[in-house]
């Protein structure tokens, strides 16, 4: 499958440091390709959120990693609430995560609406 890409939006912590704020880009959901969130979990302690606002109902898959052993649990199958905002956090990273990283969504044939990932950043403050 022809995944199309998205990346992990991280928030900018504010001047006070204490919050840390996104303007978010959602990405339109082409069924027929499917999502591949690039270095889903290169974040802080695995705060991964991946958003999805279906307009049109259908099921979304998040498809089994290629790692052993926990690769053998499978895929596993969400039925989002259509015209809603549903996160998704992954409790279970090594089912789900590829070698590269990534994480990948399938979706039903029937689905249209947007996806988006959000995360807090791992690491320090890049110098600006």
């Amino acid at each position: 499958m022809a995944y199309d890409e998205i990346t992990v939006q991280l928030p900018v912590q504010e001047s006070t440091q204490s919050a840390e704020v996104a303007v978010i880009t959602k990405q339109t959901v082409t069924a027929a390709n499917g999502i591949k969130i690039k270095n889903a979990f290169d974040n802080k302690n695995n705060s991964l959120v991946i958003i999805v606002e279906p307009t049109t109902g259908g099921a979304v898959t998040i498809k089994a990693g290629n790692n052993y052993p926990n690769k053998i649990l499978g895929d596993l199958v969400i039925t989002p609430t259509n015209n809603k905002v549903n996160a998704i956090i992954i409790e279970d990273i090594s089912r789900f995560e590829n070698r590269d990283g990534s994480v990948c969504l399938a979706f039903a044939s029937s689905f249209v609406g947007t996806i988006y990932a959000v995360a807090k950043r791992a690491g320090l403050k890049p110098v600006a």
